[in-house]
This record gives C-alpha cells, sequence and structure tokens, in this order.
C-alpha cells in the first residue's frame, strides 16, 4: 500500500460535523436496535462509507488520522443519537489506537518495533482497504484490573499461539471480524494482546442478550476452544500492552464519551420537550415558559458541562507517564461522565414529567442506556471510587 508522505492536519470540527449530517437517521435507527436488541448494521455501514472505520487509523496507512482526542469528540457526537453505536465503534476504534497513536509512545527496542510496523501494516490495511471491524473483548468478570484477572490462555504452538477462554460482554459478538482479547501465555509475566478472526475454528458465541440497556451492542459471551491465532495477528509486540496499561492508562477512559453525548442527548430532548417541538410530547403551551421547568433546565445545562469540562480536559493534555494529580483528575473525570449521565437523565424525567418515558419517546431508552456506564470495567465508578479514595494519601 502507497503511504502518504507526511500527515496533515486533522479538522476536528469537520470530523464531528460528518456525524451531525448522520445524526438523525442514527437516532430513527436507535428505536429499533433497542427493541431488537440487534447490532447497528447499517449505522456500521454509514461509518465505512464515509471513512471513519479508519477514523484512528494514522494517515500514513491510508486512514483519517484522528487522536484519541479527536476521537473522543466524535465518539461523544454519535453518542448524542445512539448510545449503542458508540459503544461498539469505541471497541473498534480502542484497537486502531493501541496499535498507533499508543504504540508510538512506548519504549520498544528496535527489534520489537519492526515486528509490531509489520503487524501493524497489515492490521491497518484490513480496515482501510476491506472494511474490517474490530472488537475488543477484555472481561472475564473475575478481576476489575486492565493487568489481572486474565485467565484465557495462549499456548505457544508452530506459526502462532492455541488460544483457549472465555470473554464476557463482548460487545460486537457476531458482528465484529476481528476479536482483540487480551490473554496469557503460561510462565510469562505479562499480557497479550492478539487478534482472533471471528470464523477461526473453536470460537463460539453463547447465550442469551436481552439487557436493561445498550442493547444494541450485541454483548453475549464469547468461547474460545484451542482457536489457532497466528503469530503476526499480535496487537502489540510482547509486554507492550502491559507497558501501556501503566505508563498511558488514558486509553481506559475512551467508553467516557459515548455517555458525554448520551447526556447531550438527553438536553437535546428535553430542550425539544420543552418547546413544544417533539413529536408526541403533549398539546398545549410550551413547557419553557414555567419557572420550575426554566430551573430544571438550568439545572441540567451545569451538569452537562461539568462533566464535558473534566473530560475534555483530561483528554487534551494526557501524557505518556502522569502523574498522580492528572491520574486522579482521570478517575474523577470517568465517574463524573458516567454517573451525571444518570442523574441528567433522571433529572430530565422529573423536568419533563411523567408522558416523556412513554416508550414511544426516546428519553425512556436513554434512561436505560445512561444507568450502564458506571458499571463498565476497567474504570468503573466503584474502581474509580476505591483509587481516589486512597489518592495521595499514602505518598
Amino acid at each position: 500500500m502507497t503511504l502518504a508522505p507526511s500527515a496533515a492536519a486533522v479538522d476536528r470540527d469537520a470530523l464531528v460535523a460528518k456525524i451531525r449530517e448522520l445524526g438523525p437517521v442514527l437516532a430513527e435507527r436507535a428505536v429499533r436496535y433497542d427493541l431488537e436488541a440487534s447490532f447497528p448494521f447499517e449505522n456500521f455501514a454509514d461509518l465505512r462509507e464515509i471513512g471513519f472505520l479508519a477514523l484512528c487509523v494514522p494517515q500514513r496507512y491510508g486512514g483519517l488520522g484522528a487522536s484519541f482526542a479527536d476521537y473522543a469528540r466524535v465518539s461523544a457526537e454519535i453518542g448524542r443519537y445512539c448510545g449503542s453505536t458508540a459503544l461498539t465503534f469505541n471497541m473498534h476504534n480502542a484497537t486502531m489506537l493501541w496499535a498507533g497513536e499508543v504504540a508510538d509512545l512506548l519504549d520498544l527496542d528496535d527489534e520489537a518495533r519492526a515486528l509490531h510496523e509489520r503487524h501493524r501494516t497489515e492490521l491497518f490495511r484490513g480496515v482501510v482497504e476491506d472494511g474490517t471491524i474490530h472488537s475488543q473483548p477484555f472481561s472475564e468478570g473475575v478481576s476489575a484490573g486492565a493487568l489481572s484477572g486474565v485467565t484465557t490462555k495462549a499456548e505457544p504452538c508452530e506459526g502462532g499461539f492455541r488460544v483457549t477462554g472465555r470473554k464476557i460482554f463482548a460487545s460486537l459478538s457476531g458482528a465484529a471480524n476481528r476479536y482483540n482479547i487480551t490473554c496469557q501465555v503460561p510462565g510469562e509475566p505479562f499480557i497479550r494482546l492478539l487478534s482472533v478472526p471471528t470464523d477461526a475454528e473453536g470460537v463460539e458465541i453463547v447465550g442469551p442478550w436481552d439487557p436493561l440497556g445498550m442493547r444494541g451492542t450485541v454483548s453475549k459471551t464469547l468461547l474460545f476452544t484451542d482457536v489457532f491465532v497466528p503469530a503476526e495477528n499480535e496487537v502489540m509486540p510482547p509486554g507492550a500492552y502491559d507497558q501501556a496499561a501503566q505508563r498511558y492508562p488514558f486509553l481506559f477512559m475512551s467508553l467516557a464519551p459515548s455517555y458525554l453525548g448520551l447526556t447531550q442527548g438527553v438536553l437535546d430532548f428535553v430542550r425539544g420537550y420543552l418547546r413544544g417541538e417533539i413529536a408526541g410530547s403533549p398539546s398545549g403551551p410550551p413547557r419553557r415558559d414555567l419557572p420550575q421547568k426554566q430551573a430544571g433546565w438550568a439545572q441540567l445545562q451545569i451538569s452537562y458541562e461539568r462533566s464535558r469540562a473534566l473530560l475534555y480536559d483530561v483528554l487534551d493534555h494526557m501524557v505518556i507517564d502522569p502523574d498522580a494529580e492528572l491520574l486522579a483528575r482521570a478517575w474523577a473525570a470517568v465517574f463524573t461522565t458516567m454517573e451525571t449521565a444518570n442523574e441528567v437523565a433522571a433529572l430530565a424525567v422529573r423536568v419533563c414529567g411523567g408522558q416523556s418515558m412513554l416508550k414511544h419517546l426516546p428519553l425512556e431508552r436513554m434512561y436505560r442506556d445512561s444507568r450502564l456506564g458506571s458499571t463498565m470495567l476497567p474504570w468503573s465508578a466503584e474502581v474509580c471510587l476505591d483509587r481516589l479514595g486512597t489518592a495521595k494519601l499514602y505518598d
């Protein structure tokens, strides 16, 4: 493939504007994905059509070259219209960022760097030229840590590895072309990140999928039984994932922009509802003239802006080897964004009134979706609270 000679500046606002153009269609489809608990295939087709599967692929490999901070704005705009699409799009782009932007920050010797270059060139080519969709199922239900609780085993064999294990809440199950999983070679002190072809022998999707919210993620359980994974399918060089998790943990924040966007979507609904512009809302004069509604609307805006300011402040100041203050701010940003999403959705119900919770209106779905953010690992609300509870007290 021909590489661009140099990277051009990324127009973040233009990227967000492209998603905004798709917004009404994404919002309309979200109703069906939620009712059916079905994957947003049409949305991913639209994202592929505008080149966004390669959003975070560096430009020299044919991608759009968006940074993590750029991606966060795009993710938030998608979440504004369809939370499930934003979350699943995150799983795809997280792999692009691990292999691209993050890997470039790490200390790798010449041999490891050359090996990674060969591997990621093919990984990126598949996305750019073939439209390959990646998933990143890490959870096993054993531990909340990014570097602990990995029981999936990778046994070395001729030409690669034989993988056996289980991943739960595996978003894009049945929709992705690759499952990029954390696993461990017995006896090795580090975790490997291997890309498993979804059609490989020994890959199985099991169990039902009927959750409270974010139903379109289709996050069923994956079983891997003696699955052969070629050596060239290693997403990062041996030991690089552990180094990244320890030295550049910000990528574990990548779910938060989806929920920031969801919060903005709630505000969009409330604004339209109070102005009398939402189809199916109560008849009569607009409710925006009532002082109680105006007070609630003010509170909603303050809550959203607080989350937005804190999250983007951290994402715009990310560095390798963050100090304790920045790391604490990152935990606080994720906790605030996730918890505020549900607080805003709950307040929106009170501000709009009982009729706003009828299922023909989107607030009911957004309220359910908003509750799940605080549970998402590895930086769930409880994990963030635990870490903030001891931060800077014992140094």
